[in-house]
């Protein structure tokens, strides 16, 4: 069972990962899934979703892209499904059905492009594809999100009833403006709505001239807004019809509701089905960022990761648009653990943190940028020490939570983990730590472990030369400026460059000499000899690499050649054929001149006649009989050929004229003048009614059932009047 522990997941900074993934989910339940991904326990669960993600990622790069999967969350909805008497809003109904289509939609496609989408197409193969859902709610619900009139008998005949009488109270209401518009009553703007009621605006002196209710007035006090009394008992039963409206409108949604709970477990599916596909989304997304890939599984326990890049430094430096460094490298059962030495600011920890990172993000089902020709392997445990983990909490020092870490690393390390140690024997008397680091590294070495550590402690790269299946391996440096190349280069341990750091970084020569002396001149020896090998390393590096350059350079001048001998070869062959072709001319010219000369000599017409035809005989002799067939198809050809030049002619043609048009950008039409009787409807709105007048830039709208007082700027034109 694969168990990896936290603390190594915070030393790989894992959660940044995982917060870049979920930004790329399309839905909040997504992105909150993502941020709680963790490695996966068992090998088949896991080899599972590395497949799920690798095949999403192949989407992208085909002509068959998976279909939309964003959704509305169903969760309060599925609440209210788990408590009787309870019914789902308009909106809600809307949600399922919208869902229900995604899901189905989605689980259609993948059974098309089963051949594309093997492992996806098993995934969804236990969602049940249906049409109930939709059609249970479409049969109620209309495109807008209205219940529909036909829904049931009894809400068609209310709503006919609302309708005749909302027509009684316009006519009644239509009769009294009338009436008291004649009489003087009524203020400019004649009428009003108040509390979803059409009022007439009574000049306050006349209020009690108007009988009907009084349901306002003005913030001045000049206008009065009275309910007619004719119009009264009409508005009286309105109220009660669309009372029973609703009340039948509530036990409609309460009955598709019922009907909906036996499909609660599905519906539970279908949203579940639906972040997990918007997780696997966001991870083929995040490959996609960094042309990630799924190498392969090697079958023993190795692992070769070739130009490997760290997923967070490589997104960083490609949004800086700065080079990122690969690393290659490989753990195998003949070199399982590499100590990594060499000066501080190398790239020792990325390439430590890079291959850890890499194993956990594929732990968790996730792609990593190597090269296709990488190979991997699964490990039960990731161990790691890395940073500075002093505890202030606990009154820890770095040693002492260092030890408290060696102690854990002893009783979990086996043959299936991978450990990673930073810096590994500071934090003490170098003697004494490196001695005990070095007891350590022996324990791990014998309990068949994988690892990779980093060290400036001379007697652990000794350990590493001296144990068969432990190698060292350096960064690479420039010899003369001390620049770091950013190359890990295995089976060399790195001298730390200490007294030459110093001396470039200014430290007065005489001191550099005082602190050699200092110290055991063996060690300065060693030292030295590192850091000589390492020079030789860095400069038969440099030579290999310019020897591939002018190797690289060679072959290009070759092809070079050879395609000019090419041309040449072409021109010589186009030149023979020019020479015979002219000396085939001057032949047939000299003949035709003999001929003409015989006949200026003897006159004889006959004999003229006899030798040109029999040149003219010889000459066709020679040349190819082509058939009116292969004319025909010649023809034809030739047809083709300026069929397809007028084409791409008249494609040319097109783009010009389209360039034309845009560059010319016509002036905005000018705002049309309204007039009385022009058919009009407000920028919002769908209703679309007749102006009966117009008074101070604003005018009366009639839509038939009621009129309205409206700015004409806010009105545009449907229809002018027809004269």
């Amino acid at each position: 069972m694969i168990n990896i522990h936290e603390k190594t997941l915070q030393d790989l900074e894992f959660q940044t990962v995982l917060q870049q993934v979920s930004e790329l989910c399309v839905t909040p339940l997504g992105n909150e899934k993502a941020l709680q991904i963790l490695p996966y326990k068992n090998e088949v669960d896991l080899k599972i979703a590395l497949k799920l993600t690798n095949e999403y990622l192949s989407s992208f790069y085909n002509d068959n892209r998976i279909p939309n999967h964003g959704f509305d969350t169903i969760t309060k909805e599925i609440k209210l499904l788990n408590i009787e008497n309870t019914y789902l809003e308009v909106h809600g109904l809307k949600k399922i059905v919208s869902m229900s289509i995604t899901v189905n939609a989605i689980v259609k496609f993948l059974k098309k492009f089963e051949d594309y989408y093997p492992n996806l197409n098993e995934f969804a193969s236990h969602i049940e594809e249906t049409k109930i859902l939709i059609e249970k709610v479409d049969a109620i619900v209309d495109r807008f999100g209205d219940i529909k009139d036909n829904a049931s008998n009894l809400l068609f005949d209310l709503r006919q009833s609302i309708n005749k009488v909302k027509g009684k109270i316009n006519s009644s209401f239509s009769s009294a403006l009338n009436t008291y518009h004649n009489l003087e009553y009524l203020d400019d703007i004649r009428e009003s709505v108040v509390e979803n009621r059409r009022v007439l605006a009574v000049k306050a002196m006349y209020r009690r001239k108007v009988k009907g209710a009084i349901m306002g007035g003005s913030k001045t006090g000049s206008i009065v807004y009275i309910e007619p009394e004719t119009t009264l008992q009409h508005t009286r039963e309105l109220n009660n019809l669309e009372y029973e409206e609703q009340e039948e409108v509530i036990r409609i949604l309460k009955e598709v509701t019922d009907l909906m709970r036996p499909f609660l477990p599905l519906l539970k599916d279908y949203q579940s089905f639906l972040i997990d596909v918007d997780v696997i989304s966001a991870k083929a997304k995040y490959a996609k960022s960094m042309q990630a890939i799924l190498p392969e599984f090697s079958e023993d326990k190795s692992m070769f990761l070739r130009d490997a890049y760290h997923p967070l430094l490589y997104l960083n430096n490609l949004e800086k648009k700065e080079k990122t460094f690969p690393q290659t490298i490989e753990l195998k059962q003949d070199s399982r653990i590499i100590v990594i030495s060499g000066p501080n600011a190398g790239g020792k920890s990325i390439t430590l943190k890079t291959v850890g990172l890499l194993q956990v993000m594929l732990q968790s089902g996730m792609l990593i940028p190597v090269h296709e020709r990488s190979t991997v392997c699964l490990f039960n445990r990731i161990l790691s020490d890395i940073g500075d983990n002093q505890s202030i909490e606990n009154h820890l020092s770095t040693y002492s939570y260092r030890l408290k870490q060696m102690n854990y690393f002893l009783k979990k390390c086996n043959k299936n983990t991978l450990f990673l140690i930073d810096e590994f024997g500071t934090g003490s008397d170098p003697e004494l730590g490196g001695a005990l680091a070095e007891t350590f590294l022996e324990e791990f070495y014998h309990r068949e472990a994988f690892g990779i550590i980093t060290t400036h402690y001379s007697n652990l790269k000794i350990l590493a030369t001296e144990l068969p299946h432990m190698i060292n391996a350096n960064m690479l440096f420039n010899e003369r400026s001390l620049e770091p190349m950013f190359k890990l280069v295995v089976g060399q341990a790195g001298s730390s460059f200490t007294f030459e750091v110093a001396q470039k970084n200014g430290i007065p020569y005489s001191l550099i000499n005082r602190a050699k002396k200092k110290i055991e001149r063996s060690k300065v020896r060693f030292d030295a000899t590192i850091a000589k090998l390492q020079k030789e390393r860095s400069r038969l590096e440099k030579t290999g690499q310019s020897l591939k350059q002018n190797e690289k350079k060679k072959e290009e001048e070759a092809d070079k050649l050879e395609e000019i001998n090419a041309k040449i070869q072409k021109k010589l062959e186009s030149y023979q054929e020019l020479y015979d072709s002219n000396q085939r001319l001057i032949y047939l010219g000299q003949k035709v001149n003999d001929i003409a000369e015989k006949y200026f000599d003897n006159k004889r017409k006959r004999e003229l006649m006899a030798e040109l035809f029999k040149l003219v005989q010889i000459e066709n002799s020679k040349r190819n009989k082509v058939s009116a067939k292969q004319k025909k198809a010649r023809k034809a050809k030739e047809k083709q050929v300026k069929q397809e030049a007028e084409k791409k002619v008249n494609v040319i043609r097109k783009k010009k004229k389209a360039e034309k048009k845009k560059a010319a950008e016509a002036p905005p039409k000018p705002k049309p003048i309204l007039k009385v009787g022009d058919r009009v409807r407000m920028h919002d709105g769908r209703a679309i009614g007749s102006i009966d007048s117009i008074e101070k830039n604003k005018a009366n709208v009639n839509y038939g059932m009621f009129t309205t007082n409206v700015a004409l700027d806010l009105l545009e034109l449907v229809e002018t009047v027809k004269k």
